[in-house]
């Protein structure tokens, strides 16, 4: 299901696309005192070894992320599929869904990551759109600008809704309640 040409199966719920670092490991919360309901977790995924080329994987410190195990029943309790839309990539299904009750998501592949846009987008923008294919969708991440916003519905051709999560709280109930009012805004052809 989370192979890189996977979609989610069309069951007529808008898409929920899910950022990691932000609105699920509020990265950028105090480092000295964790959040409330959250729970840490040291990882050493793939991903963050081969950022450490030459050091054995043994001595490379651990990842510190700070997980909700509410949050996994929250999402799956929206009328939306939920879709990986994170660097993590395949390795959210590793380190992100399962400590906090989420199954095997399809994710969004990346072509490629972190590089610049003549429009001054977001890196994820276009190839998100892209990979919607016409499908509504909500964008949860911490930074969706503007014109993130602003460009999406200039250019995708059913509802879509950015929200941006501060990377200091991460989900939080209003936001939970955002969602289900949009998803429950939409006209009946477009869940």
């Amino acid at each position: 299901m989370g192979g890189p040409d996977s979609r989610p199966d069309e069951d007529g719920r808008p898409l929920l696309l899910l950022d990691v670092d932000g609105p699920l490991n509020p990265y950028r919360a105090k480092p000295h005192r964790r959040p409330e309901g959250y729970l840490t977790h040291r990882v050493k995924p793939a991903s963050w070894l081969t950022r450490h080329p030459g050091t054995p994987p043994a001595s490379v410190k651990p990842l510190r992320l700070w997980l909700n195990p509410d949050h996994g029943p929250a999402l799956l309790a929206l009328p939306f599929r939920p879709v990986w839309c994170t660097t993590w990539t395949a390795e959210a299904n590793e380190w992100i869904g399962p400590p906090i009750g989420l199954p095997e998501l399809p994710f969004v592949p990346w072509p490629r990551m972190h590089h610049g846009d003549p429009d001054g987008l977001h890196w994820k923008t276009r190839y998100l759109t892209e990979w919607a294919a016409g499908r509504p969708f909500a964008w949860v991440d911490d930074e969706i600008e503007p014109q993130d916003t602003a460009w999406i519905a200039a250019n995708h051709p059913a509802p879509a809704l950015t929200l941006r999560i501060d990377h200091r709280y991460g989900l939080r109930p209003d936001d939970f309640a955002v969602l289900a009012a949009w998803a429950a805004a939409l006209p009946a052809a477009g869940r």
